[in-house]
């Protein structure tokens, strides 16, 4: 039932937020329906993760501040929708806990794995908390790569829609090692994955990672019927 109320209020509020934003939206099919997922978004604003919520064909559990829960509006929303609370400005062990049971749950995690909003579009030096949620769980990683969203307000104001777009890489795995990770093996880690997301995103919006030529792999497992992401930069992948 409750599954059956979020898909209804999903579509009712892709129908609200698309009166002032127009989507276009490429790669749906490649967000898996069912299993465990981590899906990781660039962080521009507060659209980024709420139209990939919007316009994913399944229920994504997010995160959200943990002062929402207090705010009487906000509650509701966050509660339903099943979002874990995180405390900020610290290592949060219970959200970290929350996100491995909804991982171990066969759900579909989304995941901000820069922290904070950028604003300007441009993608930041990204924090490891992803790699070790996939490395623990052995979970895919999707990226969705959305820009245009930095425009928002300002065309809001002018009172036109702001033409955003929403585009769903290929998933991949963490080669796992033997023994602990390293920090600084963890950080070419983050780095390849990052690289990913970033070749999902035009020239403009690479910002950390921009330097694509320099990306690696050495780390990342394609499954069957996937590919790299880094081909979309030279325009022959995933588009």
């Amino acid at each position: 039932m409750r599954s059956l109320l979020r898909s209804g209020l999903r579509r009712f509020f892709r129908l609200i937020i698309q009166t002032v934003v127009r989507v276009e939206a490429t790669g749906l099919e490649r967000i898996a329906r069912t299993g465990p997922l981590i899906v990781i978004n660039n962080h521009v604003n507060w659209l980024d993760a709420v139209l990939t919520y919007l316009f994913a064909p399944r229920h994504l559990v997010g995160f959200s501040k943990i002062e929402n829960f207090r705010n009487p509006l906000m509650a509701p929303l966050v509660r339903f929708g099943g979002v874990i609370p995180v405390r900020r400005g610290t290592p949060d062990m219970a959200a970290i806990r929350g996100a491995l049971d909804a991982l171990e749950a066969g759900e579909a995690l989304l995941i901000d794995p820069e922290g904070t909003r950028s604003h300007h579009g441009r993608l930041q030096p990204a924090r490891s908390g992803v790699i070790f949620l996939a490395l623990r769980t052995g979970v895919p990683i999707l990226p969705i790569a959305v820009w245009g969203q930095e425009r928002f307000w300002h065309n809001l104001f002018r009172l036109a829609r702001t033409h955003v777009h929403l585009r769903v890489g290929y998933p991949f795995y963490l080669r796992a090692r033997e023994g602990r990770v390293r920090r600084e093996e963890r950080e070419r880690i983050l780095r390849e994955v990052m690289y990913q997301l970033a070749a999902l995103l035009p020239p403009a919006y690479r910002g950390a990672y921009a330097d694509l030529e320099n990306a690696t792999e050495e780390y990342l497992v394609f499954p069957p019927g996937s590919q790299s992401n880094l081909q979309a930069a030279d325009g022959r992948g995933a588009g």
